[in-house]
């Protein structure tokens, strides 16, 4: 009898593979609050326990109290093979983010580390990403065009001066692209993440996929806007927007379709949405 997709990969990265989002579990490691840019659609502010969107988390971490959770989670669920970290903010913003990962790669070397960078300083820190045994990388890229970077970016601060407009567009999407070659030139697996915003990016998404297939991404994740801070009065993105938008990818380049679009403290298994490590602990033990 032939495998279900839940039982076929016990091996992949649950972000990455669809056949592993059931059967890998992933944990998020909340150490890297500090960012670089501001992006009109992200919002940090509130976590709500029912709530599952990037940016959300209960607590902020330090690098003793991550490994001390990584310790705890994998006795909690033995499923867990991944271990990133994705903010809230982002994590190459912030010095914990490569003291953590060195810890966590020299008390479990088994485990597969995963990190989520919105790109702007990956060119700089990708050999120390790549010292410390990177196994795969998240990049979100939104636009090719400046001008339509210009309308998704409020600024990007890099090495202590703020870029507006174009400027901090054609910053950020040079950095982002020269990280990602040269992250695929150093045989990082590499994701790309792409927020659709109708209106504003859907026509960057083919010529975007077109660039990512000559860098050799792996996948590429196109994940629908959620109407919160400054693109509050925008609706969300309709479904049939979404799928033809991927349709037309997809010659190009693979098209992850299982993301939750995880907190930035998930825990256990893709398939468990809503819950941060709080959520998926207390029940066996007390966390303070």
């Amino acid at each position: 009898m032939e495998k279900s997709d839940c039982q076929k990969n016990q091996y992949g990265h649950p972000c990455f593979d669809a056949d592993a989002h059931c059967s890998v579990g992933r944990i998020h490691l909340p150490i890297a609050p500090a960012c670089n840019i501001k992006c009109k659609y992200c919002s940090r502010k509130h976590d709500c326990a029912n709530e599952n969107r990037p940016g959300v988390t209960t607590k902020i971490i330090n690098p003793d109290e991550a490994l001390e959770r990584v310790r705890l989670a994998i006795i909690l669920e033995p499923r867990i093979r991944v271990v990133g970290i994705a903010g809230p903010g982002d994590p190459l913003a912030n010095a914990a983010t490569l003291e953590t990962l060195k810890m966590v790669r020299a008390e479990f070397p088994q485990m597969s580390l995963c990190l989520s960078t919105n790109g702007l300083l990956l060119p700089e820190y990708l050999d120390d990403l790549v010292n410390i045994d990177l196994d795969s990388l998240t990049v979100t890229v939104n636009a090719i065009d400046e001008k339509v970077g210009a309308q998704i970016y409020s600024f990007v601060l890099y090495h202590g001066v703020t870029q507006y407009g174009e400027d901090a567009a054609c910053r950020l999407r040079d950095n982002q692209l020269e990280g990602i070659a040269r992250a695929v030139k150093a045989g990082i697996r590499v994701k790309v993440n792409s927020v659709l915003i109708p209106g504003i990016n859907e026509t960057e998404m083919v010529p975007l996929a077109q660039t990512l297939k000559q860098l050799n991404v792996s996948v590429m994740n196109i994940m629908p806007l959620i109407p919160q801070a400054d693109f509050t009065y925008l609706a969300p993105v309709p479904q049939h927007l979404h799928q033809e938008i991927r349709e037309q990818c997809a010659p190009y380049i693979n098209q992850v379709s299982h993301c939750k679009q995880c907190r930035a403290d998930a825990c256990g298994l893709l398939d468990n949405v809503k819950k941060d490590f709080k959520e998926i602990c207390k029940k066996s033990v007390t966390i303070p």
